[in-house]
């Protein structure tokens, strides 16, 4: 069963860092776009970053640019999400996704494949 699974989430305190690890099995993500959402309780799920398969060009929203960080690893099937200087407005639910474009797409719909999501929670 193709499955993808987050982890690293967590409760940390403003300014703190987490880094989110989105493990694959029965699917290889060096061939998919992979692509890190979240949502916020009443909120719209919001795409955040995104790892092309096509040559690893790599997208932020403006909400996380120069503090969230995309990576993958081949050798151990896994994206990670790295954030630094987390706010409380980062409270959320965390899910990777995996896609077939070779480009990176914005909307949930281009990704067939999702993880169940991991919660983080910034908070003093």
């Amino acid at each position: 069963q193709v499955q993808l699974v987050e982890s690293g989430g967590g409760l940390v305190q403003p300014g703190g860092s987490l880094r989110l690890s989105c493990a694959a099995s029965k699917i290889t993500l060096d061939f998919h776009t992979v692509a890190w959402f979240r949502q916020a309780p009443g909120k719209e799920r919001e795409a955040l970053s995104c790892i092309s398969s096509s040559d690893e060009s790599t997208y932020y929203a403006d909400s996380v640019k120069g503090r969230f960080a995309i990576s993958k690893d081949n050798a151990k099937n896994t994206v990670y999400l790295q954030m630094n200087n987390l706010k409380p407005a980062d409270t959320a639910i965390y899910y990777c996704a995996a896609g077939y474009y070779a480009l990176c797409e914005l909307a949930a719909d281009d990704y067939a494949v999702w993880g169940r999501g991991t919660q983080v929670t910034v908070s003093s």
